[in-house]
């Protein structure tokens, strides 16, 4: 049975001091909702996704397609509740069956197991299931009024009664149930509360009423941590990072300074990879088994083949794709460039909008120079090729397989396989110049000081 997902993200940014919404603010390089919907991506049946945006919606719905082209949107014009909420989802759920899951784009860190957990519970039985948690202090939290393993209501803090207010097993908000259930239960939802909003949780108390049985299903608190200041966003930041960390290093990938590597969301690096100190990994990274990201280098956006070397003080960016055994070296930059296998460029480069071929060496400080001003242009250059130091390529232009560039040569058409291009000016040598050169800098130099 398939799991629809109803996923909030109405909230403003206003406790941020933001102008943008909430869930846009990112946690791994990725906006907060994004964490929500990869929990549920690796759910047994995940089904459709709907997105109820309010402040920012043009925006975030945009940021949504980027990351699930298939999402629905829903618009929340009012802010009138979490139940008002979910109500919005409803026509893009009206033909659909199977369960419906509301989470919450603020809330980053609910597991994939956690969300099966829940399921188990619907498909035991349960017509309603609640996330709930223990909390340390339980604050402002709505609480979960249980009889045994029954769930008979849920308070909010506002209206709870002091002997209630005492209780520590508090709702995360999440909720799962069928779906005609939940719409029927949610049409149903008054507003009449010290708040004067539709709530969400009033569907349990109006499901036992209608003789349907709810449950509580519990989790760690720290998996129900929302976001709502700066603050909140930088410690949730630490702890996904801490997370991201331990995942890596108990999946055989080296982290020789672990506090030190910051991590996305979609970083993927292969086992017995080696990560040295202060890297930066943006987000679309993989790296496959075996390479070596050195320090103080910074990738985004790119693929670095089993076996490569990175860095240190490199930067890869989108569209770089290094092949198995690559040599990236010391203050080289690569920008939507393809580097065959065994390729090195070791020292001061900038390759952009280009294709190198297998074994061919850059030497240092070498350029494509890719941009007119309006268009961008390719450099190709074929295999075991020795492109000599400070030269530069103007593109479009090809290099053949074999070929040489001279050091400081300006390459501004094609060089066929097995030539050497040599284009530099001729080299003058004026007898005794420097001498005069500097002797007339230093007495005006004289000169001035007497002034």
């Amino acid at each position: 049975m398939s799991t629809h997902l109803i996923l909030l993200a109405a909230g403003e940014g206003s406790r941020m001091l933001s102008d943008r919404a909430k869930v846009l603010h990112e946690i791994g390089g990725a906006p907060l909702f994004a964490h929500a919907l990869g929990a549920v991506a690796e759910l047994e049946a995940p089904g459709e996704r709907v997105l109820v945006v309010g402040h920012d919606g043009d925006n975030v719905a945009k940021a949504a397609a980027e990351i699930d082209p298939d999402i629905r949107i829903a618009r929340q014009t009012e802010q009138l509740g979490t139940a008002h909420a979910v109500a919005a989802a409803a026509d893009a759920l009206a033909d659909a069956d199977g369960d419906a899951l509301v989470l919450y784009g603020d809330t980053p860190f609910i597991r994939a197991e956690t969300l099966e957990a829940m399921a188990e519970a619907r498909a035991g039985g349960a017509d309603i299931v609640v996330l709930g948690f223990d909390a340390a202090d339980p604050g402002r939290y709505g609480r979960l009024i249980t009889d045994g393993d029954r769930l008979e209501r849920i308070v909010e803090w506002k209206d709870a009664s002091e002997g209630e207010r005492a209780i520590t097993l508090c709702n995360s908000g999440v909720v799962m149930a069928g779906t005609g259930t939940l719409f029927d239960l949610v049409a149903a939802v008054g507003n009449d509360n010290a708040a004067g909003e539709y709530y969400l949780t009033d569907i349990v108390a109006l499901g036992r009423e209608r003789g349907l049985t709810a449950q509580v299903v519990i989790c760690d608190e720290a998996e129900t941590l929302g976001i709502n200041t700066r603050a909140e966003l930088a410690a949730a930041e630490a702890i996904f990072q801490t997370r991201a960390r331990a995942e890596l290093l108990a999946n055989g990938v080296t982290l020789v300074a672990p506090e030190t590597v910051h991590l996305s969301l979609d970083t993927h690096i292969g086992r017995d990879a080696v990560i040295e100190p202060n890297v930066v990994f943006g987000p679309g990274v993989t790296v496959e088994s075996g390479a070596r990201i050195r320090a103080f280098s910074h990738l985004e956006g790119c693929h670095v083949g089993a076996g490569a070397i990175v860095g240190p003080y490199a930067r890869l960016r989108p569209g770089a794709e290094l092949s198995n055994g690559v040599r990236i070296g010391n203050f080289v930059e690569v920008k939507n460039a393809e580097i065959g296998e065994g390729a090195k460029v070791n020292h001061l480069t900038y390759i952009g909008d280009a294709s190198i071929g297998d074994g061919t060496n850059i030497g240092a400080g070498t350029i494509t120079c890719n941009y007119d001003g309006v268009f961008k242009h390719r450099t190709e250059i074929g295999r075991n090729a020795f492109i000599g130091s400070n030269t530069m390529l103007v593109a479009p232009v090809s290099v053949g397989d074999g070929a040489m560039t001279a050091t400081g040569t300006i390459v501004t058409k094609d060089v066929p396989a097995g030539d050497m291009a040599l284009g530099r000016a001729p080299q003058v040598n004026k007898a005794g110049l420097a001498t005069r050169f500097f002797e007339k800098l230093r007495a005006a130099k004289a000169a001035k000081s007497k002034e």
